[in-house]
């Protein structure tokens, strides 16, 4: 079974920026499209971000130009930069494999000034 850990989370103001990070068991990253997502309270569980084997990127509208995806598969792992944060990125990430696979307990992100 894969594990997946999200880390990287915390408070930040309006404007600021996190990175966040995922740490996956055996060799998934490099073997499948990984992906981002977030689940804001009361709202559905979306899709932010994915990355191809072949390192294409595709992102949600509500963060394009904003977020960038990026995977280091030697080291099983993929990331997630998030700058110029706006309270309504405020959620729960996680990280996954598309299609997803067991869920991680992801990491929390607060904007708020």
């Amino acid at each position: 079974q894969v594990q997946l850990v999200e880390s990287g989370g915390g408070l930040v103001e309006p404007g600021g920026s996190l990175s966040l990070s995922c740490a996956a068991s055996g060799s998934v990253v490099s073997l499948k499209t990984m992906t981002w997502y977030r689940q804001a309270p009361g709202k559905e569980r979306i899709l932010v971000a994915q990355i191809t084997r072949g390192g294409t990127t595709t992102y949600g509208a509500s963060v394009k130009g904003r977020f960038t995806i990026s995977r280091d598969n030697a080291k099983n792992m993929v990331f997630l930069q998030m700058n110029n944060l706006k309270p309504e990125d405020t959620a729960v990430y996680y990280c996954n494999t598309l299609p997803p696979l067991s869920w991680g307990q992801g990491t929390q992100v607060t904007v708020s000034s």
